[in-house]
């Protein structure tokens, strides 16, 4: 399969190419065939159990620990089958950082939550540490919030702190690409508003796959929105287009309501 360029004539950051996964007899995803594009924020929504969760943890090879997942298909980062037997699952996800639905704080400092992966991988300079969780905390919007307090326990942070600390942990790797899943479910509006306001922002430097039930939420903070509904990719496009002029009947009843 072709998978298209981007908008830009890019090649797609990400191609994903008839994908299946199962679990034992379930089959989560059924021949799920997508472009990324980058420096895009790519919305995936759909009703509980359409394979969302799977196709993110799929793409940096998480499913790997899964004893009972079988996958088939192709995935490539940058032309690179992260599939292939000699392919650096570590590196890749460095590469494809995740961020949970449920901020998972480290029980220790915000500066430390931050800096962790990089101490794991060597880095000792302090100096270094520093720029690099003042970075990654500007990124994720916290910097501010956080920047007098750096040695507090994160936990005393909110929730929709948490959750930005989270994705400053993640930014703190220099990743490529950012996968989110379900990153606002629970938070208050305020909070919400701030991570997409960081993502919008985040975009610049990095592609962005946001999976969301909220339909809200895919309307106002994505580019392209992809509909899955029962493992099965029913259309992808423009999100514009896809709230207003949905191909699939399918599409339309999800995001009026009708079910999910």
């Amino acid at each position: 399969m072709t998978v298209p360029e981007s908008a830009e004539g890019r090649p797609a950051k990400i191609e994903i190419a008839e994908l299946r996964v199962s679990y034992g007899d379930v089959h989560a995803l059924r021949g799920v065939s997508l472009p990324v594009h980058p420096n895009e924020i790519l919305g995936i929504t759909g009703p509980s159990g359409s394979g969302k969760t799977t196709l993110l943890r799929t793409l940096n090879r998480l499913n790997d620990r899964v004893r009972t997942a079988r996958t088939s298909g192709q995935v490539l980062l940058d032309g690179e089958d992260v599939y292939d037997p000699e392919a650096d699952v570590y590196d890749l996800r460095r590469r494809m950082g995740m961020v949970f639905a449920l901020p998972t704080p480290l029980p220790k400092s915000i500066f430390e939550n931050i800096v962790y992966g990089l101490r794991i991988a060597g880095v000792r300079d302090h100096r270094v540490l520093r720029e690099e969780a003042e970075r990654a905390l500007r990124g994720a919007i916290l910097w501010d919030e956080v920047k007098d307090r750096l040695h507090e326990p994160a936990m005393r942070l909110s929730g929709g702190q948490q959750q930005r600390l989270c994705i400053a942990r993640t930014l703190a790797q220099r990743p490529e690409v950012v996968m989110l899943d379900e990153p606002c479910s629970g938070l208050d509006p305020i909070s919400t508003l701030k991570i997409e306001q960081a993502l919008q922002a985040l975009k610049e430097r990095y592609t962005i796959i946001l999976v969301s039930h909220n339909v809200q939420q895919a309307s106002r903070a994505t580019d392209r929105t992809a509909f899955l509904l029962m493992g099965e990719l029913i259309e992808w496009g423009p999100t514009a287009e896809m709230f207003t002029r949905p191909k699939d009947p399918r599409t339309a009843d999800f995001f009026e309501g009708r079910f999910g």
